[in-house]
């Protein structure tokens, strides 16, 4: 009796190694169905997913799958960021990236509060510590007011050590309703939504190509994937993230905007230290130069963020230093708009590949707003890879970019080429106005 016990446990063992997640998704798989489908979505991203979520919740009579690279959805750049939900304080007034942050944010603490995922409105100070930042903190207030950011206010160097006890500042704004949550948990959870409402998500399926089939086919678009895998479907939309530009080359789009990638290394606050930060402490912003600085970014674990940098990543996914990819490597290093934004920001670029080396010159650029912070309060923490939008002038691309294609697939495949920071904040008011975009190219 014994014998055949122990191959019925065994048996139950393998089975529960295939569920990857604590949530079971209906139709999740590595092997597409023989099922064809009206729209597949080509991503596992948070906008991917958030776009699926709302596909399906508009159009329920239709047949949808999300097809994903990895073994798991939100992995890279969904799955390794700073878990911020921002206010939408700092973009220009009337622009899209404003409208869409202010609306995410508000939707995004309404899906939380719907579906039990926790968050905290720890709230943010963006503190000048030269006399020289007040007139841009100043000018911020303004974007903020216009933007409709709700209960910002100017705070002097007093009330900044009732927000924050350990920082220093000459001036403040504060954005009491700036939160962070766990930005992979909330993907994860569009994709449950999507799998419960009828769609299906398949892993491990790496698109390779698209083919169209004669047009007055059913279903006139197959998907080609790794290890001999296809799909066929009437319509494809792809959120492709780090990939996005290569995705769209798949249906002869043109290969500018390109994605170059930038790591971002972070520090942690050893946990007896984690009471230096209560919420968000981040710097005013320079406008001269293309990312925003080092701050201090708590975590919904408890821990606390310090960071990150911004260097060039000689791979897509790489999160280490000593990650490199000669396709990525060449493909970026080669770019002409790669290489007239490192011209620019040259000095720049060499501060923040010092500061990712040396712990202490990280350190440095924290204690003006922390003083009491030291090198042997941290240690090295994660990094995260983010898909910047490059034109060839070397101009960060900060808009929203659509694109088909040559030929018929070119009416049949919308990619999503750019969905500029903060997309995690804003994916539910960025999947809307994808939405739109679908019915309005594919007449659904």
């Amino acid at each position: 009796m014994l014998t055949p016990l122990c191959r019925f446990l065994a048996v139950r063992r393998r089975a529960a190694k295939c569920i990857h997640w604590n949530w079971a998704l209906r139709s999740l798989c590595t092997k597409p169905s023989t099922e064809d489908y009206d729209v597949c979505i080509v991503g596992g991203g948070i906008v991917g997913l958030a776009a699926a979520k709302e596909l399906i919740e508009r159009h329920p009579n239709l047949k949808y799958a999300v097809v994903e690279k990895e073994k798991e959805l939100s992995v890279h750049q969904s799955g390794h960021n700073s878990g911020v939900i921002h206010a939408g304080i700092y973009y220009t007034p009337g622009s899209l990236k404003a409208r869409l942050c202010v609306e995410g944010a508000e939707l995004a603490y309404k899906y939380c509060d719907e579906n039990d995922i926790p968050y905290k409105k720890c709230g943010k100070l963006i503190v000048a510590v030269e006399p020289e930042e007040i007139p841009r903190l100043e000018a911020l207030h303004e974007r903020g007011l216009k933007n409709n950011v709700k209960d910002m206010k100017m705070v002097g160097p007093d009330e900044i050590r009732e927000i924050e006890p350990h920082c220093r500042g000459v001036k403040a704004l504060t954005s009491p309703h700036t939160g962070i949550v766990d930005w992979a948990r909330v993907a994860k959870s569009f994709g449950e939504t999507f799998n419960k409402k009828g769609g299906h998500i398949f892993t491990e399926f790496e698109v390779k190509g698209f083919h169209m089939t004669k047009e007055g086919a059913d279903y006139p678009v197959t998907i080609e994937g790794n290890k001999g895998k296809s799909l066929r479907c009437r319509y494809v939309l792809t959120c492709g993230g780090l990939f996005a530009d290569r995705l769209a080359q798949l249906s002869g789009c043109n290969p500018i905007p390109r994605i170059v990638p930038f790591r971002g290394d972070y520090l942690l606050l050893k946990p007896e230290k984690c009471h230096l930060s209560r919420g968000n402490i981040y710097p005013v912003p320079n406008p001269s130069l293309p990312f925003l600085g080092v701050h201090f970014t708590p975590r919904i674990d408890g821990s606390v963020w310090l960071g990150p940098n911004a260097v060039f990543a000689f791979k897509r996914e790489g999160y280490n230093m000593t990650d490199f990819n000669v396709k990525d490597a060449v493909d970026s290093l080669s770019f002409r708009g790669l290489q007239k934004l490192v011209f620019k920001n040259f000095t720049y670029g060499l501060s923040e590949m010092y500061k990712g080396v040396f712990i202490a010159a990280q350190v440095k650029q924290l204690q003006r707003y922390v003083p009491e912070l030291r090198v042997q309060d941290v240690t090295r923490g994660p990094s995260g890879v983010r898909a910047q939008a490059l034109d060839m002038e070397g101009n960060l691309v900060d808009d929203f970019v659509f694109d088909g294609g040559e030929g018929a697939i070119g009416s049949r495949v919308l990619h999503v080429r750019n969905a500029p920071s903060p997309a995690a904040t804003s994916s539910l008011s960025i999947a809307k106005m994808i939405i739109d975009k679908v019915e309005d190219t594919f007449s659904l």
